[in-house]
């Protein structure tokens, strides 16, 4: 790779930092965007708007649109993420580097992806129009890093293709511990597949979406295909979209009690693209009635009268 003979000071933005403090997962663009002007003998920082010495380059990145944007980015800043146009893309040499770590000193394991794209067409997200269809990527042998034994993939619909479902299997026995930190597909899920999942070694949970009251029979299905492979639902975890219509998360919530212990992450929905955001019902329903464990004693409509609530009713 040519290398400029004069270093570039390079500033990075990472817009979900300035939302979230504690913000712990790594920004993957930023990553490899890092390493990329590292490479050419650039000095790359985390951008910083007092800075007395001018940056020649500043990089924002930003994962979800109702990010705010952040003022004082210089007006010639590149911006590029979902957040700030879904069909953004990296350059191919910048695409193709491996990601830098060093970046993000809490992160303790490797990311990436081993498929891109999607089967579906869920009508809030965006991966479809972003990504296409679901496509081979990468082998995972060639994510991992050398200094940990564990592998985050974030993988839309990794069981979409047999490429994934292979990518997988090949990870059985290898010593690394995983998380597909986007949820798996339940729908998807055969003998032969949860003979997969069911071998590999997981870094904690097992995860699963379930988005509507329609996919309700598939989780209960992989979870038994599971469970008689000796993976109980306290390893498992179901992310939830939380829409206007409270009573199908609401059933949702019922039907997956009898999964003692299984653990529920559900996300209200929120579209600035669509202009949709979530409502005092939906926050209540994610924060203090699944969040607090309420759930577990109690059917929400039980919550609303208890709490003196009309969201149930």
């Amino acid at each position: 790779m040519w290398v400029s003979p004069m270093s570039d000071l390079i500033g990075l933005h990472d817009a979900e930092r300035d939302r979230m403090k504690n913000k712990i997962f790594p920004n993957y663009a930023l990553m490899k965007i890092s390493a990329y002007h590292k490479a050419r003998g650039d000095t790359v920082e985390w951008w910083a708007p007092d800075i007395e010495t001018p940056y020649d380059t500043v990089y924002s990145s930003k994962v979800f649109d109702f990010t705010p944007v952040n003022s004082k980015l210089p007006e010639d800043t590149i911006r590029g993420g979902t957040g700030y146009d879904i069909y953004s893309r990296l350059p191919p040499e910048i695409e193709d580097m491996r990601p830098d770590y060093s970046i993000y000193t809490a992160c303790d394991y490797a990311i990436g992806y081993t498929t891109r794209g999607c089967i579906r067409h869920c009508k809030w997200c965006v991966v479809p129009m972003k990504e296409g269809g679901i496509a081979p990527y990468r082998d995972w042998r060639e994510l991992v890093r050398p200094d940990s034994s564990k592998l985050v993939l974030m993988d839309n619909n990794i069981l979409a293709c047999d490429y994934g479902s292979s990518q997988l299997k090949s990870l059985i026995g290898s010593g690394y511990a995983i998380d597909l930190n986007q949820g798996m597909d339940a729908r998807l899920v055969t003998r032969s597949i949860a003979e997969i999942l069911s071998r590999l070694k997981w870094i904690r949970f097992i995860r699963f979406s379930c988005d509507s009251m329609a996919q309700m029979d598939a989780v209960l299905n992989a979870a038994e295909l599971l469970r008689v492979r000796g993976i109980k639902p306290y390893r498992l975890f179901v992310y939830m979209l939380v829409t206007e219509d409270l009573s199908d998360a609401a059933a949702r919530v019922e039907s997956m009690k009898q999964l003692r212990g299984i653990n529920l992450f559900p996300q209200a929905e929120r579209n600035e693209r669509l202009g949709i955001r979530p409502g005092e019902g939906q926050l209540e329903f994610c924060q203090r009635y699944v969040y607090s464990g309420c759930f577990r004693r109690e059917s929400w409509d039980e919550y609303c009268k208890r709490k003196n609530l009309n969201f149930g009713r």
